[in-house]
């Protein structure tokens, strides 16, 4: 896993629950990510891709004040054009392909891209000292790795205006108002909640969760009707595999299913 001598990626697999823990490791910094940490998350993302030892994923930030403000802003000027950094390698983007159910446990600040990170996440769970914010408008620009178009999907538009063009910041139980996280919980439970919750999530059969995580994801883009053909469409590919099979003839013998990712 690539590290850096100002930040690091830490990644971890509990082998037993098939959870994978990604963890923004600069809390000094408040987890700014550098460039180098954005090519470590990219390579804990290819990994858990890869690897059936993974089935959910957890992405947090170390330290109790920060999951992540975001891109360290004094590393962008380190980009020699604004073409260059156009086609910087985007930790968001990254996310974005991972196949795998994810939960950002959000604790403490999560401003920026470090927000569009959290949106980047197929769930999201706060602490109570959470703050949830897009304030790059604050700085001259606006974000880049999916503000607008996530923050527009949870929050409505004209809760995601208000946040853009202030760029104010909103508290966990705001955030919990307007759907952009699902549950609030106090600091100490938040890790826990959000291993427990992947866990669960990692004894289902895999190939019907991660066709869920596409389903969902597809549904916001398509009209209804596309949606719901493209629904069956999935339902159909499920229920072919063998892991439906075998929950039938678990569900029929009364015991728990094993499922096999086939």
């Amino acid at each position: 896993m690539p590290q850096s001598t100002e930040g690091a990626v830490r990644f971890d697999i509990d082998r037993a629950t098939r959870v994978a823990t990604i963890t923004l490791d600069r809390p000094a910094k408040l987890n700014a990510l550098t460039p180098a940490m954005a090519q470590a998350l990219v390579a804990a993302v290819s990994e858990c891709n890869l690897s059936d030892d993974v089935r959910a994923v957890v992405l947090t930030g170390a330290g109790e004040r920060s999951f992540s403000v975001g891109s360290d802003i004094t590393a962008l000027d380190s980009y020699a054009t604004p073409w260059d950094f156009r086609n910087r390698v985007d930790y968001c983007d990254a996310l974005r392909k991972l196949r795998k159910p994810s939960i950002a446990a959000i604790n403490g600040y999560a401003l920026g891209g470090g927000l569009e990170t959290a949106l980047s996440c197929d769930i999201r769970l706060a602490s109570t000292n959470a703050s949830l914010g897009a304030p790059e408008v604050k700085l001259g620009w606006i974000g880049g790795g999916g503000m607008s178009a996530f923050l527009s999907r949870a929050a409505g538009p004209s809760n995601a205006a208000l946040m853009l063009m202030t760029g104010d910041p909103i508290d966990a139980q705001q955030a919990l108002d307007w759907h952009l996280v699902s549950e609030v919980l106090p600091p100490d439970d938040l890790l826990t909640r959000a291993r427990g919750l992947a866990s669960t999530i990692a004894s289902r059969a895999p190939i019907a969760v991660e066709t869920a995580k596409i389903n969902v994801q597809a549904a916001t883009a398509m009209s209804e009707d596309q949606a719901l053909a493209y629904e069956r469409d999935l339902q159909t590919i499920c229920f072919a595999t063998e892991d439906a099979a075998e929950g039938r003839r678990a569900f029929a013998e009364r015991r728990t299913a094993r499922f096999e990712r086939r």
